[in-house]
């Protein structure tokens, strides 16, 4: 190998680690700025008829809960989906940026927003095998008080390790990935749109003479803002789908079960819980480009 070869490859492996990084640094601050948020739309997606308003959502889990065992619960999984999901789909992004710009003979910061697009949407294949385990175990954590009382039984004590156990005890392995294609479903087109608004926002706040890297925080925090708004507004309804078969432990073909749905609940089912996702994406996903785009900055500098 040749000595550029081999500086090359220093460089892009040093890439992928401060992409990977920087991507569970952003998660940590998302998952806290929007677990709150992310609780409510989760009850509110599975329990429809328990919860027709954001506020009795909040009322009730609030009273019967309170903050950390309501409104945080299954925060230890959120973590670790999060973290998971966007280390590996931050640092698979920038890998795939390289090779779709290598494909059009352009530098990585040559890309256009449609093509930043495509990159996240074959990033989001392999962050998808992460996130469903983990957003499983959240999902049932954070519902698990309103399946016990539809049975009319105590809700169990149990943990992020303790479900894990039971679910793999169980139905073994498989039952870690039920939802898995309306993960896929929910997460490729979504990660397209995502990082299309993210750049096409950026392209549009940046002043001229200036770069994107150069609009400060608070732009970035807006353009964060918008692509989770836009991601979450497009993939609402999978996202729906999937809450139901991890909660209630079926994995049914996805556009059955969404039939399912919109014949028994009518077409606005698919969208229980929005209104709580979108108060909770906005800042939530400011904050993961903040933290993800100076704390890339700072490693870059320090590197």
């Amino acid at each position: 190998m040749t000595h550029n070869g081999q500086t090359r490859n220093n460089s892009a492996f040093k890439d992928v680690i401060i992409d990977l990084i920087a991507g569970s640094i952003g998660a940590t601050a998302s998952v806290y700025v929007g677990q709150p948020m992310d609780t409510l739309k989760v009850k509110m997606q599975t329990y429809p008829q328990l919860y027709p308003s954001l506020g009795k959502c909040f009322r009730d889990t609030w009273a019967k809960d309170g903050l950390v065992r309501g409104l945080y619960a299954g925060t230890s999984p959120a973590l670790i989906a999060n973290i998971a999901e966007n280390s590996i789909l931050f640092a698979a992004n920038g890998v795939c940026q390289k090779l779709v710009a290598r494909m059009l003979n352009k530098k990585v910061e040559e890309l256009t927003p449609l093509s930043n697009g495509f990159s996240g949407f074959l990033a989001a294949f392999w962050s998808s095998l992460a996130l469903c385990p983990t957003e499983l175990i959240k999902c049932r954590l954070q519902a698990m008080r309103e399946a016990a009382d539809i049975k009319g039984v105590e809700p169990p004590k149990i943990g992020s390790l303790g479900l894990t156990k039971q679910i793999l005890n169980s139905e073994g392995i498989s039952g870690l990935f039920h939802g898995l294609r309306p993960t896929f479903a929910r997460e490729m087109p979504g990660y397209f749109l995502f990082f299309f608004a993210y750049e096409y926002s950026r392209e549009l706040l940046t002043p001229p003479g200036q770069t994107k890297d150069e609009i400060g925080m608070f732009k970035t925090w807006i353009c964060g803002g918008i692509a989770g708004v836009v991601l979450w507004t497009a993939i609402f309804p999978a996202d729906v789908i999937k809450s139901r078969q991890q909660v209630s432990g079926v994995s049914e073909p996805m556009f059955r079960a969404g039939y399912q749905i919109m014949k028994t609940e009518g077409a606005m089912a698919l969208y229980n819980g929005l209104l709580p996702s979108l108060i909770r994406t906005f800042p939530a996903t400011g904050a993961l480009f903040c933290a993800l785009e100076y704390s890339k900055k700072i490693m870059n500098d320090l590197f």
